[in-house]
């Protein structure tokens, strides 16, 4: 196991403080500002002046057009690759612990996002809505949003993250529940050629990348990249619930390794454009899951995500706007766990293996229209047809067939938005879509915002917004291995009412800070059926919340930026009570970065604190303060970018709750680890 180090929450509040002190410090005696930069490998060739401005960023996944953030009727947050290659983020994960208001829980298999104080233990996300370029990447098995190295997209790859708070369903339906992550990938001139990136990782961890991108005659455009990664994983990891002899005293040995592979591409010819993305990773299971055969090799899981995405997007003169896309898409998943059946001292080992494998197209269509140069009017159509939704489980010597469910189904929907300009202060956004699904019916789910600037650098906005979540097939239908189906699961709902400040001061500065109070209802839950001892999901929990979020974002001419935030929210069940397990009530965000030599050496810290959360056992993940810290060398040998990061850099010991199939209270994360990256560009400046 990697040495960790005791951290008290005390100590975790002074340091996070400290340095919170000193970056408000700066921030008040010089000013700077911050520019929306889309390439990051110009880092070294802009000049400083033009690095301290704040600029309002623009955000296209809030309305499903391109709007300035304070215009947006939602909180949001963007991340650009400049950020990415700064902090040394290897995830969308890494990217989303810094966001305000978000965390990340991590189980040795998958990571799951947390937003205002709500994540489930071992919920696929499937409350959150991931984009690429505006494509759904949740499948129609699980509804299941991954973001760690499940995603299928080269963090290299990304040109900026919109982070869109709030419910969404009026313009996306489902999984649009707690907030929209919309991932813009880079075009082909932001690569200009042939990259090689290699990376060397802590656990015998290796990473490679190769990328072309080139921009062709006649409005056309080509970008192309693979990936692969392998790691070998912490040889051994010690769990004290299998703390036996027969049990190899708790030390799982070399069961964390992960490999991945991974091809993107992006063709673009004038208003049309064509992406296909093919993702498949392995990854081992240490942790005994769903009462396994503890240190066994055969245990692991398989994912695979594919799909092609053809758009067509066009302005028709200064009021028209037309978009449409078809698409289609795959997800497989295969899990392989073993199982003792035996009725004596004598053990009798069968490997059980778990699948699904879903298939699915569908259509959408959008325009957008200027009316009277006050409303603008968007409108448009979903329909997806999710033909094969296939899942079961077997035994594979000798060979039992526990469960075979084969369905499909379909989804209907239309939305309709008026932005509408009341004079040169005021906007209102109204919204609202219908779904319609051939397993429980229809939802509609409106939204509303009034967005008030009374000031060039000051905006006000109210905001209400209405969500659902569909149950997924696996909720629904999912039989076996202790399990059995529940078909008459209805939609989970949402109401949240939010207000938001958004203010900035001169050049130089960025605050923000939001309100909001939310009710969850029929919430989906996993049970267990006293009659047989089965588990199964069944809407049994109401939900009441409340949170505060404030964040303050500068850049100093001196070269120093940086970014702070803070959120405290209090969730808790109106069944029981209780504060929800996995529920921080304080996060605490700090990044910093700075130039050592002028540009061509940069430093990026970051600092996350979170206080303490209930476990599903009843017991209690401890609070923690990590650090992260990047040294980036930008166009060394003026080809060559250097990185090096070093992550829980205080060796910090921390862990998160385990989920309702795992005998561990507390799931026990890496301690230090490092990463050294190059990236070579053989581009055509």
């Amino acid at each position: 196991m990697p040495p960790l180090v005791k951290k008290t929450a005390i100590t975790g509040w002074i340091r996070l403080f400290g340095l919170t002190a000193i970056c408000s410090l700066l921030m008040a005696t010089t000013s700077w500002a911050q520019t929306l930069r889309n390439d990051p490998r110009d880092l070294a060739d802009l000049n400083l002046e033009d690095l301290m401005k704040i600029e309002v960023q623009a955000v296209y996944g809030a309305s499903k057009f391109l709007q300035k953030v304070t215009e947006a009727p939602s909180s949001v947050t963007i991340i650009t690759a400049d950020e990415i290659q700064r902090y040394g983020y290897r995830t969308l994960a890494d990217l989303l612990r810094s966001v305000a208001g978000f965390y990340v829980t991590y189980d040795r298999n998958y990571s799951y996002v947390g937003v205002r104080g709500f994540g489930r233990p071992g919920d696929y996300n499937s409350r959150i809505l991931v984009l690429i370029d505006g494509h759904r990447i949740n499948d129609n098995l699980y509804d299941s949003g991954f973001v760690a190295t499940e995603f299928g997209v080269d963090v290299d790859l990304i040109e900026r993250v919109e982070i869109i708070r709030g419910p969404s369903s009026s313009l996306y339906g489902t999984n649009a529940f707690f907030a929209v992550i919309n991932v813009i990938t880079k075009r082909a001139e932001q690569v200009r050629g042939l990259e090689l990136s290699a990376e060397r990782m802590s656990f015998d961890t290796y990473k490679g990348r190769i990328s072309y991108g080139r921009q062709f005659n006649k409005g056309l455009d080509l970008l192309l990249s693979g990936s692969f990664y392998d790691a070998a994983g912490p040889r051994q990891l010690f769990f004290e619930e299998f703390a036996d002899e027969a049990t190899n005293h708790g030390i799982a040995q070399q069961l964390d390794d992960e490999q991945y592979g991974s091809f993107f591409a992006n063709l673009r010819v004038k208003d049309v454009s064509v992406q296909g993305l093919f993702h498949s990773r392995k990854k081992g299971i240490p942790t005994a899951s769903f009462g396994t055969v503890f240190n066994d090799p055969r245990m692991r899981t398989k994912d695979e995500r594919n799909y092609v995405d053809v758009k067509y997007a066009r302005q028709l003169g200064q009021h028209w706007s037309l978009s449409g896309r078809v698409y289609y898409d795959r997800y497989f998943y295969k899990g392989t766990y073993v199982y003792d059946y035996s009725e004596d001292e004598r053990p009798f080992l069968v490997a059980t293996r778990d699948y699904a494998h879903g298939q699915w197209w569908g259509v959408e269509a959008q325009a957008s229209r200027l009316v009277l140069n006050k409303h603008r009017i968007t409108g448009g159509f979903e329909y997806r047809d999710n033909f094969k939704q296939a899942q079961g489980v077997y035994d594979s010597d000798p060979f039992v067939e526990h469960s075979k469910i084969r369905s499909r189904s379909d989804i209907q929907a239309f939305f309709i938005q008026d932005e509408f300009t009341v004079g040169a202060k005021l906007r209102l956004n109204l919204g609202v879509r219908h779904d319609h699904y051939d397993t429980f019916g229809g939802t509609t789910n409106p939204r509303l915002a009034l967005i008030y600037s009374p000031l060039k650098k000051t905006t006000f906005k109210a905001l209400y917004g209405q969500a659902f979540r569909a149950p997924n097939v696996f909720e629904m239908f999912y039989q076996g291995a202790g399990n059995k189906a529940n078909p008459h699961l209805r939609p989970e709902e949402i109401n949240m009412t939010e207000l938001v400040w958004e203010q900035y001061a001169g050049d130089h500065l960025r605050l923000s800070a939001s309100g909001y109070y939310y009710t969850l209802s029929n919430l989906i839950n996993q049970e267990v059926d006293p009659a047989d001892g089965q588990i199964f999901y069944n809407n049994v929990d109401r939900v009441k919340a409340k949170g505060v979020e404030l964040e303050l974002e500068t850049k100093l001419p001196i070269g120093l930026e940086g970014r702070v935030s803070y959120a405290v929210q209090q969730v808790r069940s109106q069944v029981t009570n209780d504060v929800l397990t996995n529920s921080p009530k304080h996060l605490g965000k700090l990044n910093l970065s700075a130039p050592l030599v002028r540009n061509k050496l940069l430093v990026g810290f970051e600092g996350q604190y979170m206080s303490r959360r209930r476990t599903v056992q009843g017991g209690e993940a401890k609070s923690f303060f990590i650090s992260n810290l990047n040294l980036l060398a930008v166009r060394l040998a003026k080809r060559l970018d250097v990185s090096l990061g070093v992550y829980n850099l205080l060796n910090t010991r921390y862990g998160d709750p385990g989920s309702e199939e795992h005998r561990q209270n507390v799931i026990w994360q890496d301690g230090r680890t490092y990463r050294v990256k190059l990236t070579y560009r053989f581009s055509r400046d």
